[in-house]
């Protein structure tokens, strides 16, 4: 989940052994705090004040998002997971045999295994993920359950993101890319992601996961677990910013606050400020007033045509779309152009 910044930007791609570590390094986890602490001070200064989702995402944030998808009332993830083991067998067909498969935003890889055991000899996975450690972990996992599989991790921001041509003599390359994250972009970089997408898997296609619209009392239960899993989660990017950039946030003093946004049809994620107070960056105050808020994501919900829309503008052509009896999600099926 992410906000996406669209400058190109080529990350190499290492052996099949490689860590995502080697591919980061020093210089880039400066870098990525550098970046974290300037769009902090970007939101902080902004009214009204919004962060990227993408600084959810360091190793106990992705920890918390795992143990998000096993929730009850958590949907997205059994649902989709059912529409991929009923349809593998046709998505193994659309791909052919020696498929490339890349996934954006892999996370902990656990939806791809269901591609890999119905796919007709895969040659290569490349996996890529803004957080290094959970991608390490996961890469080592299936090259011990995949041992004829090449995978080459990638530790970075998918969405700036140039690949290396397909394995030559192989099959199509096929993009995947569930969990709705396409919903927390906005209308406009949903568009440039998927038209980047096109490019990259040219004469390839793209399996994507789409949330659906539906029933404001189902969302709003997914998004405000019993738990408070989800609070959790949304604390840690306070947590995150105290740690690596020394803010001294107190957590506690922030409320979780998710609510469906019925016209704009999505989900809204805020922290909400429970008394006046202040934080400090690099020297810099900003005051809080009691209620104001942070917003740290969205998650747009779709149609069916809605969805296939949005392709046919980034260049794909839509092929089959499925969905669970309930019509909860959905699973799309988008030919990238030659």
């Amino acid at each position: 989940m992410l906000s996406p910044r669209m400058a190109p930007k080529v990350v190499p791609v290492g052996p099949t052994e490689g860590s995502p570590h080697s591919l980061a390094g020093d210089a880039a986890v400066d870098a990525a705090r550098q970046a974290f602490a300037h769009d902090l001070r970007q939101a902080l200064s902004s009214r009204p004040r919004s962060i990227s989702p993408k600084y959810f995402y360091d190793s106990a944030g992705s920890a918390l998002f795992e143990r998000i998808c096993e929730l009850p009332e958590y949907y997205p993830t059994r649902t989709e997971m059912a529409i991929l083991r009923a349809r593998a067998g046709e998505i193994a067909a659309l791909a052919g045999p020696g498929a490339e498969i890349v996934e954006f935003g892999a996370g902990a890889c656990i939806k791809v295994r269901v591609l890999l055991d119905a796919l007709d000899s895969p040659v290569r996975f490349l996996p890529i993920d803004i957080s290094a450690e959970p991608l390490a972990a996961a890469a080592a996992a299936l090259r011990r359950d995949y041992p004829g599989l090449q995978v080459q991790p990638v530790a970075a921001d998918y969405t700036r993101l140039l690949l290396p041509a397909p394995v030559p003599g192989h099959g199509r390359r096929l993009g995947f890319f569930p969990g709705s994250t396409i919903g927390n972009f906005s209308n406009a970089e949903a568009l440039q992601f998927l038209q980047r997408a096109a490019s990259v898997l040219r004469g390839g296609a793209l399996l994507l996961g789409a949330d659906l619209v539906k029933d404001p009392a189902v969302l709003h239960a997914a998004y405000n677990d019993a738990q408070g899993v989800t609070a959790a989660f949304n604390r840690n990017l306070l947590v995150r910013a105290n740690r690596e950039l020394g803010t001294r946030f107190v957590p506690t003093q922030f409320d979780h606050s998710a609510f469906y946004n019925a016209p704009m049809q999505r989900i809204e994620m805020h922290l909400v400020s429970r008394c006046a107070q202040h934080v400090e960056l690099d020297g810099e105050r900003f005051e809080f007033a009691q209620g104001q808020t942070l917003h740290t994501e969205n998650s747009c919900k779709f149609t069916i045509e809605s969805l296939r829309a949005l392709a046919v503008r980034a260049g794909f052509t839509p092929g089959p779309a499925w969905t669970d009896p309930q019509r909860l999600f959905s699973l799309h099926w988008l030919e990238a152009p030659h």
